[in-house]
C-alpha cells in the first residue's frame, strides 16, 4: 500500500488534483479499482498538506447478484460516508434495449446517473478508478477503431455539471493494483455483467499483451507518449493550469 500511496500522492501532485478544502467523492462499482482508490484516498487523506474530505457512492444497477454490504462495512472501517443510489441500468440495457454491444449504451447511462446524483449533493469533484493500463488500451482503442490520437485527461471539467473528474490511480499499473486488493483483502463484488470479457477493450487489452511478450517497454512508450503529445490536460511541462 506504501508503493500506491507513493503513485497515488505523485500522480495527483502532478496534475494537481485535490485543492484544500475539497469534498471528494469516489465512484465506487465494487471493482479492484474503485476499491482501491476509495482505500489510497482515505489514507491519502490522513497526510495530505491540502484537507480535503471523502465520500463514497455507488450506482446498483440491478445487476443480479451483486452484494455491496461488505463494501458498506468497508466504508464504516475507513469512516467514508456511504451513498447507494438504486438505477435501473441492467434492465435497460440487456432487457429493454438488448443491446448488441451494451458497452457504450452502459457507460453512457452510469456517467449521467453519476454526475445527477453528485449535484443533487452537491459534490463538485469525484475520483475514479482509471489506472496506467486504461489509459494505454484507451489511446490503442480510439486509434485503431476510430482513427483518432485521444485519451481521457487526468483531470477532465464538465462544465454541463460544474463536476471535476479526477484520476488519482494513473500511474498504478493494473497487477500493482490486482495484487494490493488482493493483499488488503478489500472486498471485491464480482460483476456478472453478461458483456464481461467479450467487449472491444477486452479485445485490446489481449493485443497489448501479445505486443508485450515481445517488446517488454511497449507499454511504458505509449504511456510516454501520452505525457508527451500535445494532448490537452496531459503534459506536464507545457500544459497551462
Amino acid at each position: 500500500m506504501q508503493h500506491i500511496l507513493g503513485l497515488v500522492r505523485r500522480c495527483v501532485e502532478d496534475y494537481h488534483m485535490i485543492e484544500a478544502g475539497d469534498r471528494i467523492a469516489v465512484g465506487v462499482s465494487g471493482g479492484k479499482d474503485s476499491l482501491l482508490t476509495l482505500a489510497a484516498l482515505a489514507q491519502l487523506r490522513k497526510f495530505c498538506p491540502l484537507p480535503f474530505s471523502l465520500e463514497a457512492i455507488t450506482l446498483e444497477m440491478g445487476m443480479p447478484g451483486m452484494d455491496f454490504a461488505p463494501v458498506a462495512e468497508l466504508c464504516r472501517r475507513l469512516e467514508v460516508p456511504y451513498t447507494r443510489i438504486q438505477v435501473p441500468i441492467y434492465e435497460i440495457v440487456f432487457q429493454e434495449r438488448k443491446e448488441k454491444n451494451p458497452c457504450s449504451l452502459c457507460a453512457k447511462l452510469r456517467r449521467g446517473s453519476l454526475n445527477t446524483a453528485l449535484v443533487e449533493r452537491g459534490i463538485h469533484k469525484i475520483a475514479l478508478g482509471h489506472h496506467y493500463d486504461d489509459a494505454i488500451e484507451t489511446m490503442v482503442m480510439n486509434l485503431l477503431f476510430e482513427g483518432r490520437i485521444g485519451c481521457f485527461q487526468p483531470v477532465t471539467y464538465l462544465d454541463r455539471t460544474d463536476v471535476t473528474q479526477i484520476r488519482p490511480l494513473l500511474y498504478c499499473r493494473e497487477g500493482e493494483v490486482r495484487r494490493t486488493v488482493e493483499r488488503l483483502g478489500l472486498p471485491v463484488v464480482e460483476n456478472p455483467c453478461p458483456a464481461d470479457g467479450s467487449s472491444r477493450r477486452q479485445e485490446i487489452k489481449e493485443l497489448i499483451e501479445t505486443l508485450e511478450q515481445r517488446y517488454p517497454d511497449v507499454k511504458q512508450k505509449i504511456f510516454g507518449s501520452i505525457q508527451r503529445y500535445p494532448l490537452y490536460g496531459w503534459n506536464l511541462e507545457k500544459e497551462e493550469r
